[in-house]
């Protein structure tokens, strides 16, 4: 079922996606060569708690961190861990905030020290291809046109499009109905109507768009060992247009 949020139900999503959105501007000066995923994941649980939030994807079917942090190969699901980052290295930081019992949803991947080309143009056109889908969710349109931008465009810069994992849509709980696939043909799919409230958080590998998961049940990796990158948002469908409600 689809479950259509009022103005009021979106402010307060947007008041967590702005708290959300205030943690990933910290994460970002963070980031640098010598330090841990563990040490962010620390801050970002200290910084919600202070500002009277949770991480909502710890103890979400036994996740046990406030963060999931994704460094080069793994495309999702990463445990934050004590291995410092090194310089050329990328990783995605993704959380889910609760506040006042309402949700918002990011992932953003960030270069550590100097990227190689390659590696800039997998953060390049992951987060364009994030923007692309944002453009169609307007009412009127349908889910699969949200998946066809983003599939059209990253193929045709040579990444492929993660299948396994989806966006969705979020308000009281992290997965609500409908899916939002980042690959597929278009004007396929539900209807978007007003006060649908979605991620849409596309996952691009270099190699193949295929992964396996690591032994932990969680850790998703490229099968090909090439790198991936993730960006996401959480959007509101408003009679004005997409609403974005994690913007940095």
């Amino acid at each position: 079922m689809i479950i259509l949020k009022t103005k009021e139900q979106i402010d307060k999503m947007s008041k967590a996606g702005e708290l959300l959105a205030e943690c990933h501007r910290h994460i970002a000066e963070m980031i640098k060569p010598g330090v841990t995923t563990r040490e962010i994941d620390q801050f970002v649980e200290r910084f919600l708690s202070k500002h009277g939030a949770y991480p909502e994807q710890k103890g979400y079917r036994g996740y046990p961190y406030a963060t999931c942090a994704s460094v080069n190969d793994v495309i999702c699901h990463g445990f934050p861990g004590s291995e410092p980052l090194k310089d050329g290295d990328i990783v995605t930081i993704d959380m889910v905030v609760n506040l006042d019992g309402w949700l918002a949803d990011s992932a953003w991947s960030y270069p550590v020290g100097n990227l190689s080309e390659e590696a800039q143009h997998l953060l390049d056109v992951t987060k364009k291809s994030l923007y692309l889908g944002i453009e169609q969710a307007v009412i009127g349109n349908r889910v699969g046109d949200i998946s066809h931008a983003i599939q059209s465009y990253a193929e045709a810069q040579n990444l492929s499009v993660v299948r396994q994992f989806v966006g969705h849509a979020i308000g009281q709980s992290i997965h609500e109905e409908p899916q939002i696939p980042h690959y597929g043909p278009p004007n396929r799919g539900p209807r978007l109507k007003e006060g649908m409230v979605i991620t849409i958080e596309p996952m691009l590998n270099l190699g193949t768009f295929q992964c396996k998961v690591d032994a932990d049940g969680w850790t998703a990796r490229t099968a090909d060992g090439k790198w991936s990158a993730q960006y996401e948002h959480t959007i509101a469908i408003t009679k004005d247009g997409p609403r974005i409600l994690t913007e940095q």
